[in-house]
């Protein structure tokens, strides 16, 4: 055990050109990090600032710590575009068969498979992801792509009920397009985000704004050159820039008819509480404290293994990522020692060599509110432990930290950590295990570790969560709902979930007119 190693916490500098126009250089001399600017360029804006730039849309890469590339933000004369062009596209894509949506899902796939290793270092020059993670990304948008290529249309058939107050005994509920669905999306997985809800949307009808999080602007950027090289309507898809003030008056235009947010608990309560103002259905995908409980008769090394890649994938930075481990009396010891010898295994490096499986943080911000949290839990009375792992010179890396001794009225007790830090939990029994799992503010995944299936779903049925997982870190996949509940948020993602969020399920039946 030693203590926590705090270095270079320097701030990269962000410069913003004198124009406000965007500007771009090479964070390093290597061949396979370098996109060519001209094929990043976003559709908006490219122009001057209006006055309102209290967003940064600035990629900064987290390894080299230099500036990627820079984008001005939206004009308010390209928001109003924005919204006039995605309407217009809604009218005539609403009354788009499914089988031509399915084509462009389809095609978006088929081009983003094509395109897989232009688009997967993006996602590692704008947040530090591995190449290797930042390729399964890639892979899992595709995979969400065509499962709605495939299945929306069965989804959304309309569904005749009976009702004897009908004429011939039975009306339907069809499920119909709403509008402009917005989209407020989070830095940890850039494409990803984009792709669980723009893909429903577009099935149902709707057509998609985004404003994705201002570190990661070439990801957004991107993923609007792809929508054109797969050919899609102008208007489907349109990645805006835009500052805190227009996206309040985006969610407050009535073209806009949902609204969607995955982020933390703080961007949550004011984005929805924005839509609820002006009277827009909105989903919320917010944070997650998930607890991975390992049972007396759990395969404990196994468990620690996964356990180790369940908290440390994406470093940590993953809403389901399995952050506080409940371990059983009679195993804790054992699973505490391999925890830690998985732990070790961890190797730290440049994120584009594909035998790196630590990546730096997000930002130097990101590190420094997380060491600001440790240092705050040890200060209220619990015990961190620094896991050694060499790390590089430079990067915004952290040592993973296990914290344990963590009594109730620790702020960490209730507290999401977004990256490296483990909670580890010592408890007596299943019963406790559970009590403990379910006395967090969040709930949104979670999972057990027994030998014994059955148990381990009786078990899982116990937890105050949206989704469960036994003898696995959280499973889901583009075939499985998403999403929690408590102040993990609300609504779901994926699926026939997800495609009838954002939906009118309206009633049509025939009366009879002489009755």
């Amino acid at each position: 055990m030693r203590a926590i190693a705090r270095r270079g916490m320097v701030d990269a500098p962000v410069a913003r050109s004198q124009q406000g126009a965007h500007m771009a250089r090479s964070a390093c001399d290597r061949n396979d990090a370098e996109i060519p600017v001209k094929h990043w360029l976003p559709r908006f804006g490219l122009d001057e600032p209006n006055g309102s730039d209290d967003v940064a849309y600035t990629s900064i890469n987290p390894y080299t710590e230099q500036i990627e590339q820079e984008f001005a933000n939206a004009t308010d004369a390209e928001v109003e575009q924005a919204l006039a062009s995605a309407h217009a596209a809604q009218l005539s894509w609403r009354e788009t068969d499914h089988a031509e949506r399915s084509r462009v899902l389809a095609a978006i796939a088929d081009r983003l498979e094509a395109d897989r290793e232009i688009y997967a270092p993006v996602l590692t020059a704008d947040m530090g992801k591995t190449i290797v993670e930042a390729r399964a990304e890639v892979d899992n948008c595709v995979r969400i792509l065509r499962w709605y290529a495939d299945h929306a249309a069965a989804e959304l058939a309309p569904q005749t009920r009976p009702s004897a107050n009908y004429k011939g005994g039975h009306y339907q509920v069809v499920p119909s397009p709403l509008g402009i669905v917005y989209i407020v999306e989070p830095w940890n997985f850039p494409y990803y985000q984009i792709a669980r809800v723009l893909a429903p949307q577009l099935a149902a009808g709707n057509t998609v704004i985004l404003k994705h999080a201002s570190n990661v602007p070439r990801a957004a950027a991107a993923w609007q050159q792809l929508m054109l090289d797969a050919g899609a309507p102008e208007g489907l898809f349109t990645n805006l820039f835009a500052s805190h003030a227009q996206s309040a008056r985006i969610i407050a235009d009535d073209r806009v008819r949902g609204v969607a947010l995955t982020g933390s608990e703080a961007a949550g309560a004011i984005i929805a509480g924005q839509a609820a103002a002006a009277l827009k259905k909105s989903t919320m995908e917010l944070g997650g404290a998930d607890a991975l409980i390992v049972l007396e008769d759990a395969d404990v090394e196994l468990a620690a293994k996964w356990a180790a890649f369940g908290r440390h994938r994406n470093s940590g930075q993953v809403c389901v990522s399995s952050k506080r481990m409940i371990v059983v009396d009679a195993v804790y010891d054992r699973f505490a020692a391999a925890y830690r010898a998985e732990v070790a295994k961890l190797v730290a490096g440049d994120p584009l060599n594909e035998q790196t499986t630590f990546a730096p943080l997000s930002s130097a911000g990101a590190r420094t509110e997380l060491l600001e949290q440790v240092d705050r839990a040890v200060a209220a009375g619990a015990t961190a432990e620094t896991v050694d792992i060499a790390l590089p010179e430079h990067g915004w890396f952290m040592a993973p930290v296990i914290l344990t001794d963590i009594a109730e009225d620790n702020p960490a007790y209730t507290e999401e950590f977004f990256g490296p830090v483990t909670q580890l939990y010592r408890v007596a029994d299943e019963q406790e295990a559970v009590a403990v799992a379910n006395s967090s503010p969040y709930g949104l995944g979670g999972s057990v570790f027994t030998a014994d299936e059955q148990r381990g779903l009786a078990v899982g049925a116990r937890l105050d969560t949206g989704m469960v997982s036994i003898n696995r870190p959280s499973l889901g996949g583009a075939d499985v709902p998403f999403g929690g509940t408590k102040r993990s948020g609300y609504g779901r993602e994926l699926t026939e979930l997800g495609l009838l969020e954002f939906v009118n399920l309206k009633v049509i039946g025939l009366g009879d007119i002489n009755g």
